[in-house]
């Protein structure tokens, strides 16, 4: 039996990258899933290319995980369209990086607002009806970068050692009405971004993870499939980090 049959997903920042894996995974193990991301229609595009290869309910929307209104929007049509909502992952995030002494208030106040702010407002909206059904599975994409910092990241460092005591702290609130909540603390991923380094720059970074090689998204995935089943069962709170050895 598939691990998440009879389930439904909301994965925000789904559209790509590590979102758009943990939603292609999800529903390759059952799960009905809502592909959230900035854009509607690359939602769209992305959810029903997931149904393609797996034959699984897909549906996407248009999502400012800012903006209060747009997260009890996006809970609200996940439940309409499929019924009910089990997992959410909050994955949407941005950067604007740059030294402390040139980063502009603007630029710092974005990234919390999506990164931090983003996941509280997904996560309120979200409990409601898990509250109520006395089970869910809440997954916050943290960073190695939350718990170690990094030079030219005060803002995307903040946020997501921010997720991490929101993550702990919903963790006890929800834990009573068998709620979960935990976060996946990725380390250097294989994105467009890392893509497009230099051989020599990737080189260098390869040699800072005692792994020795950058994460693969799938390998993501699979952490956040973990503590979206059953296998998780008396798991919360916790920070699992996939990182390769990079921060212990």
């Amino acid at each position: 039996m598939k691990r998440l049959e009879g389930r439904t997903a909301l994965v925000t920042g789904a559209a790509r990258g590590i979102g758009y894996e943990i939603a292609l995974m999800f529903a390759a193990e059952g799960a009905s899933v809502m592909v959230a991301d900035l854009s509607a229609e690359e939602s769209a595009a992305a959810a029903a290319d997931i149904a393609a290869k797996t034959g699984a309910k897909t549906a996407g929307l248009g999502l400012n995980v800012a903006r209060e209104e747009d997260c009890e929007k996006a809970v609200d049509g996940t439940v309409a369209a499929f019924g009910r909502l089990d997992i959410l992952v909050n994955n949407a995030g941005i950067t604007k990086d740059g030294l402390v002494l040139r980063m502009k208030q603007e630029d710092f106040s974005a990234v919390i607002d999506v990164n931090l702010k983003g996941a509280f407002l997904m996560a309120k909206a979200a409990s409601k009806s898990m509250l109520k059904a006395r089970s869910g599975r809440i997954i916050n994409m943290a960073s190695v970068v939350g718990q170690a910092g990094q030079a030219g990241q005060a803002n995307y460092a903040a946020s997501k050692a921010g997720l991490i005591g929101l993550t702990k702290s919903l963790a006890r609130e929800f834990a009573p009405r068998n709620v979960l909540v935990n976060a996946v603390a990725p380390g250097f991923v294989r994105t467009r971004m890392t893509d497009g380094l230099k051989e020599e720059a990737k080189a260098k970074i390869c040699e800072m993870i005692p792994l020795g090689r950058i994460c693969e998204p799938a390998e993501i995935a699979k952490a956040a499939l973990f503590l979206a089943g059953d296998d998780s069962a008396y798991v919360t709170g916790q920070v699992l980090a996939v990182n390769g050895g990079l921060y212990m």
